[in-house]
């Protein structure tokens, strides 16, 4: 059993197609379970999502880090997969995170993104993302990990002290520690759709200004925060 875990606030224009490329996978669909942790959304995020999810329930934990914690209390499966609300993940992806944990000492597994939206822009920001993640895990000097695309083996993940409950940086902060439990490894082919909607609306070099400032500052800023744009 794969626990997918999705966390959500005021998603309603983009849960749907995640939650439908969710249960259109290659493997049948009583083989993994869908748990939407939403952060109390005010629109119709959570009736959308019970239309497809196994579990939507809102969470009790702070931040985004926090909302995936909670999904993972409640998930019955030995491995754990994170994506979110505004992605789009390909048929097979499911199948590719089962494939990969089938090497008993692999504790954590992360792909590349692609844009969703159209323009050269948005794919050479991402190109220059999934060089950066491609350079740290070959050199093995850090390992750039993201929310959106990536999948523990639960035991670890509990073991290492789950999610750090941050307003940015909790995705790579994690390695850190799972790394002393085994394996963590990079799958070229373990692709996700995403949504570069909020670089278009807060600009591309401003949000990674902030994203860099926020993780310099030990994940927690008042100035800057994703969390308050996303999540309660």
């Amino acid at each position: 059993m794969i626990s997918v875990i999705i966390p959500t606030f005021n998603e309603e224009e983009n849960i749907a197609q995640c939650l439908v490329s969710l249960c259109h996978q290659t493997v049948p669909r009583n083989e993994y379970e869908i748990i939407v942790v939403d952060g109390g959304s005010k629109d119709a995020t959570c009736e959308i999502a019970k239309k497809y999810a196994d579990k939507v329930f809102t969470q009790t934990s702070k931040k985004v880090g926090g909302a995936r914690n909670d999904g993972v209390k409640e998930a019955k499966g030995d491995i754990i997969a994170t994506t979110d609300a505004d992605c789009i993940l390909p048929r097979d992806w499911i199948a590719r995170v089962g494939e990969n944990f089938k090497n008993p000492g692999v504790v954590q597994l992360y792909g590349p993104v692609y844009p969703i939206e159209e323009g050269l822009g948005n794919r050479f920001s991402l190109f220059l993302a999934n060089t950066f993640s491609r350079i740290g895990y070959y050199s093995r000097t850090f390992y750039y990990t993201l929310g959106c695309n990536t999948a523990f083996r639960k035991e670890a993940f509990e073991k290492a002290g789950m999610y750090r409950c941050i307003d940015a940086g909790d995705d790579l902060e994690i390695a850190m520690r799972m790394i002393d439990l085994g394996k963590i490894k990079f799958d070229g082919k373990l692709k996700v759709g995403f949504s570069m909607r909020r670089y278009q609306k807060f600009g591309t070099f401003q949000s990674i200004y902030e994203w860099i400032y926020i993780v310099a500052s030990g994940g927690e800023n008042e100035k800057y925060s994703y969390t308050q744009k996303e999540y309660k």
